[in-house]
């Protein structure tokens, strides 16, 4: 447990002057107050618009990343919030720095490239790309920049933030991530993953804290609906489709 870069997120609840402004009406943020995070890996899961990826992009922003998502870190006294749970958050972290780090946003990846593009046209930052494949990542899959960015461009002792990374992979490159993972935790690194993929959150050892209408609770990863949903469908998909697509009317007959 010492392999930390942060130990934990806090959020000043006393602070907030109109809980009837978003995302405080969400209950897993209005309920929010520390949260514990892995060493290793810690997962988000929850529904859409659960709170999930609010809270990983004002935990991204604290730590210093564009909430567009990105590599780059921004100057003290440069960057502006831009959401308004940020402000309102606290860090614990340890003497630890990380020297790598990368804020992925599967909704804002495509900007991310245009940026890389745009840097490699410039004038004395030619040869961005090399870290990522050698080529523009609009010239390649959404998976394929993604796995570029996992192999080539992040490297150990990193503190990465994903939001939804499975967006970009079919099943097979989603276990190529957790092998490209695994070396990396292994290499001194911590991430910290929204996700719905049963998959991905499906890491070992990892803390799983699901996002709902009680708030943020860890559960197990067999407690996850992600799981659950999926070993039912799996094991009798022809059952879940009839109950699925059976007319209301004729049931309730």
């Amino acid at each position: 447990m010492k392999r930390h870069f942060v130990n934990s997120v806090s959020f000043d609840r006393g602070a907030i002057l109109d809980w009837d402004e978003h995302p405080f009406t969400v209950p897993a943020i209005r309920e929010l107050r520390t949260l514990e995070l892995h060493p290793k890996v810690t997962f988000f899961v929850g529904e859409n618009g659960s709170g999930k990826s609010t809270l990983l992009e004002a935990l991204a922003e604290k730590l210093g990343f564009k909430a567009e998502g990105g590599s780059r870190i921004a100057s003290p006294g440069t960057h502006a919030y831009t959401s308004p749970l940020t402000e309102y958050l606290s860090l614990s972290r340890t003497s630890n720095r990380p020297m790598d780090g990368f804020f992925l946003r599967a909704e804002s990846f495509y900007n991310w490239a245009t940026e890389l593009d745009e840097l490699e046209a410039t004038p004395f930052c030619g040869g961005v790309l090399r870290s990522y494949g050698g080529k523009s990542l609009h010239e390649q899959s959404h998976g394929e920049s993604f796995l570029n960015l996992l192999t080539k461009r992040i490297d150990g002792q990193g503190l990465f933030l994903f939001d939804e990374p499975e967006a970009a992979l079919s099943p097979q490159r989603q276990l190529s991530m957790l092998v490209r993972m695994h070396d990396l935790v292994g290499d001194f690194s911590q991430f910290i993953i929204a996700t719905h993929s049963p998959l991905i959150m499906a890491y070992p050892d990892a803390w799983i804290y699901h996002f709902g209408p009680e708030g943020i609770q860890r559960i197990d990863y067999e407690e996850t609906e992600h799981y659950l949903i999926t070993r039912r469908f799996l094991h009798d998909r022809h059952t879940m489709m009839k109950r699925l697509f059976a007319d209301p009317e004729t049931s309730e007959n």
